[in-house]
């Protein structure tokens, strides 16, 4: 029998936590005006999900893609971790397909977990011998979550010791009005010192005074107590 999407759609409903959703909801700033306004969960552990993804490797992508488009933010976690996983197994068209697929769906990569769990892995990954030209594209989009993408996908580009890309995109990010694109600008830069300091140091000389407060926060949080003083009251 074909694994489809309302079947795993059924299965999720099966193993629902109706507590454990609520607390989701919370956590995830679910309501009216905040950031994952009417998202719903069903309260469903990222490791349950984790163990579940491995056993679906039969499931047809066009069904994961379906999935993908749930209501529930724990069947679209899951989808995004069955296309993680099958673009680290495939060959380079399937990896192509699957990244045109994640860029065309990026409505439902609706929240600052499921970005930040999918986009190195996919998105840089992708990129890292191709023209990066996408992400300066989506720096400017009027998404949050397509802005956070483009930054967080410069992550796996960090890990093999690249930074000019994550110091761009943060510069242009500079100005952002969402604090979830100062939060994850500010991780970036800590993940840039953790890779060349120096670096690091060069790029917050030049624009820690007009950062926002937070995004400063998360960049130095590496540096010693006194070092961080120094900067948060601009004496640096």
């Amino acid at each position: 029998m074909s694994i489809t999407a309302a079947v795993i759609r059924n299965k999720l409903e099966t193993i629902a936590n109706p507590d454990a959703a609520i607390f989701a909801q919370r956590f995830f700033k679910t309501g009216a005006g905040e950031y994952g306004e009417g998202d719903l969960f069903r309260g469903i552990r990222v490791p349950v999900l984790r163990k579940l993804c491995g056993t679906l490797d039969d499931m047809p992508l066009n069904e994961v893609i379906l999935l993908l488009a749930s209501d529930f933010h724990e069947d679209r976690l899951l989808a995004l971790l069955l296309l993680m996983r099958r673009f680290h197994r495939g060959e380079e068209p399937d990896r192509e397909n699957i990244y045109n697929l994640y860029l065309t769906h990026t409505r439902f990569i609706n929240n600052w977990d499921l970005v930040d769990i999918s986009a190195g892995h996919i998105v840089g990954r992708f990129l890292q011998f191709r023209d990066r030209a996408k992400l300066y594209k989506l720096v400017h989009s009027e998404s949050l979550w397509e802005r956070r993408i483009a930054i967080i996908a410069t992550f796996y580009f960090i890990r093999q010791g690249e930074i000019d890309d994550t110091l761009a995109l943060v510069e242009l990010l500079l100005d952002d009005r969402e604090e979830l694109i100062h939060k994850a600008s500010g991780w970036m830069l800590r993940e840039v010192g953790k890779c060349d300091m120096a670096a690091l140091e060069e790029f917050l000389l030049q624009h820690y005074s007009q950062m926002p407060r937070v995004m400063l926060r998360y960049a130095i949080e590496r540096f010693s107590e006194e070092r961080r003083k120094l900067y948060l009251k601009g004496l640096v």
